[in-house]
């Protein structure tokens, strides 16, 4: 029985399960398409959030009355896309924008330059006075220290005169009644005065500023017959031979800005117009203020500017009152026949 049941199960068949693996079908790029959508509008949403994070309060409304009512300026009337720098009004400054359809008066409201920014004129103008102010100070003090420090010129403190103006710093050298800058009726510099000028001219030369140079008369009538000679012409000889003085002392000539003879029309003592003291020299320093207003380089205003400052200035003064003009006694004598007489018809 044994040997049976072995021999059965030798002869029982073998069964092979062979399995064919194919390969899968192509399912197309149909989800690469999707993913990038899905990635783009991540990108784009990720992108609005951070905007709308780092955008002001106020930007935020005018993009938001913007979308509100998009064509209120094409129905209207107003600012643009095409007369901005900006799309949205509250936007700021088109970066991405390096030229394209501008205005003058456009540029004028957005740039710092004309609304007093850091970089203004408005800015620079006043920090260029502070510096002015700072270097007139500092002048005036070694002007002192260098009078002080020489005792030729300690004796004649009185007649030096400093003193620091709109235009800048004004050193004034003064007669005395017994010790005048030049003879008497001439432009002959007198010793100590071409010292006192040549230690002014050596001090100033230190400095970047320009000079303006002026020669003042007392009132008292000078006349030299039949040339005419007056005040004007000594004060402007007196000016000219300081001016010499000075450049001979190292003062570069192009450094003056102007040489001018006043006579006596700015008297320094207007109550005593024959006083020593009107006869004098004025050696001013000029700011750079001062200088660009004697050249005529101040700044000019834009003819629209000047328009919208006249129309706003005459806006601002009440409009006078309208009084009825007085009717003359004739004019009311023929009022008063008309009103009496009625008009008759014309013959035909």
């Amino acid at each position: 029985m044994a040997t049976s049941s072995a021999t059965s199960k030798k002869l029982q068949p073998i069964i092979v399960k062979r399995v064919k693996k194919a390969a899968h079908a192509h399912h197309g790029g149909a989800w690469k398409i999707a993913y990038a959508d899905f990635v783009t509008a991540m990108m784009a949403f990720f992108l609005l959030m951070w905007l709308l994070g780092s955008t002001a309060k106020g930007d935020l409304q005018g993009i938001a009355s913007y979308f509100h009512a998009p064509m209120k300026v094409s129905m209207e009337g107003g600012d643009g896309a095409g007369t901005s720098a900006s799309v949205i009004r509250a936007g700021g400054k088109d970066l991405t924008r390096s030229a394209g359809e501008t205005r003058k008066s456009d540029g004028s409201k957005s740039d710092p330059t004309k609304s007093g920014g850091a970089n203004g004129p408005e800015s620079k103008r006043e920090q260029q006075a502070k510096q002015d102010a700072k270097r007139m100070d500092a002048l005036r003090e070694k002007i002192e220290g260098a009078i002080n420090a020489n005792p030729r010129l300690k004796d004649f403190r009185s007649q030096i005169r400093l003193a620091v103006t709109v235009d800048g710093l004004e050193i004034q050298i003064v007669d005395e009644q017994l010790r005048p800058m030049f003879d008497s009726g001439s432009a002959l510099v007198k010793p100590y005065m071409r010292e006192i000028l040549h230690e002014i001219g050596t001090t100033l030369n230190d400095i970047e500023n320009r000079v303006s140079l002026a020669g003042h008369t007392d009132a008292a009538p000078y006349g030299n017959g039949e040339r005419g000679y007056g005040n004007w012409e000594l004060s402007a000889d007196r000016a000219n031979a300081s001016r010499r003085e000075l450049v001979s002392s190292g003062m570069p000539d192009d450094k003056l800005l102007r040489v001018v003879g006043l006579a006596a029309s700015d008297l320094l003592e207007k109550d005593t117009p024959l006083a020593p003291v009107n006869r004098r020299i004025s050696v001013t320093v000029l700011t750079r203020e001062a200088e660009m207003r004697l050249l005529g380089g101040g700044p000019r205003m834009e003819a629209n500017d000047a328009v919208k400052a006249i129309v706003d200035q005459v806006a601002k003064q009440p409009a006078p009152a309208i009084k009825p003009a007085p009717v003359s006694q004739a004019a009311a004598r023929i009022a008063q026949a008309a009103q009496a007489k009625p008009a008759e018809p014309p013959e035909r």
